[in-house]
């Protein structure tokens, strides 16, 4: 199987060797190993100058945070092989060119929340050049909207192998009121209006549909500045985008929020419904956040489901 996925900055390719995934499988029910959600700590670097000094590039080379939502639910704890790789090529989704990309971590691990520091703005290719410098030169707006550079993960357990990649953006102040991007963070999830806590599963019974809500984030989604083409200051704001994923049944969306080309912003309301003819069990749901600005966390939550 070859898939590829693009869910709000996060570019998915799915590979395996049993059959496509049916037509009527829904991207909120998890079943396989996928990567749900990438995140960096800080979501981008901002140097003090423009100029290309050491000192600058010095700056972007600070040590981050990566973070991987690795999810395998049918796995039963196998073991997961992953190669994390940054490369010049926003083009090149698995970073396969060996001249333009650099390692910056490998292992194995298991489902869960990979976690990894990492200093991609320090790394180099095969020409001891600052992989920083390749992704400028590839870049046909060099540097206007930001460096960003391609973070490349795969995951390879059994016969499933799949690559994640986010931009991981890099700038400078190249017009005044910029500043450094915070980490989307939602501050609690409902269900039929009822807070659903983080630790025990909630209680859940009969057929559904149950409305799955996230507490409000409008006072959370920055007022940012970016340069327009003539490198005037141009101002907007975050409108928070939400994937929804569940290991049983499904969600009638599969991502909410952002906003359309009026500026209106969709709400975060959702319905889940089990599957039909499904046996009680413990149910996990996942809530991807991400800004729009290269920005992303998540909340993992159990719900004990009893027809």
């Amino acid at each position: 199987m070859k898939a590829l996925l693009h869910t709000g900055g996060l570019l998915l390719l799915a590979l395996a060797s049993f059959a496509c995934v049916e037509p009527e499988d829904k991207p909120s029910n998890v079943h396989d190993l996928r990567v749900l959600g990438v995140s960096t700590e800080k979501p981008e670097l901002i140097a003090s100058t423009c100029d290309q000094t050491p000192e600058a590039f010095d700056e972007l080379a600070e040590e981050l945070t990566y973070r991987a939502l690795l999810v395998d639910p049918a796995g039963e704890g196998r073991p997961i092989q992953y190669t994390l790789w940054a490369c010049a090529d926003q083009d090149d989704r698995t970073c396969k060119n060996e001249k333009d990309r650099a390692l910056l971590a490998e292992g194995t691990t298991v489902a869960g929340e990979l976690t990894l520091s990492i200093r991609p703005g320090a790394a180099r290719v095969a020409d001891d050049k600052l992989l920083l410098e390749r992704v400028l030169e590839e870049d046909a707006y060099k540097g206007l909207g930001g460096i960003r550079m391609p973070l490349v993960l795969r995951a390879v357990a059994g016969n499933e192998e799949v690559y994640a990649q986010k931009l991981m953006v890099f700038w400078c102040p190249v017009v005044e009121g910029m500043t450094a991007n915070v980490q989307p963070v939602l501050p609690g999830l409902r269900v039929d209006d009822v807070a659903w806590p983080e630790g025990e599963p909630l209680e859940l019974s009969g057929p559904g549909p149950f409305v799955v809500t996230a507490d409000d984030v409008s006072a959370l989604e920055e007022s940012y500045v970016v340069p327009g083409l003539r490198l005037q200051a141009v101002h907007l704001k975050e409108a928070w985008e939400i994937a929804w994923y569940s290991t049983l049944g499904e969600f009638s969306l599969s991502e909410t929020g952002g906003a359309d080309f009026g500026g209106q912003e969709g709400r975060h309301r959702v319905e889940w419904e089990p599957a039909e003819g499904a046996a009680a069990q413990e149910v996990t749901f996942w809530a991807v956040v991400r800004d729009g600005r290269g920005g992303s966390s998540w909340l993992v939550r159990r719900a004990r489901w009893n027809p």
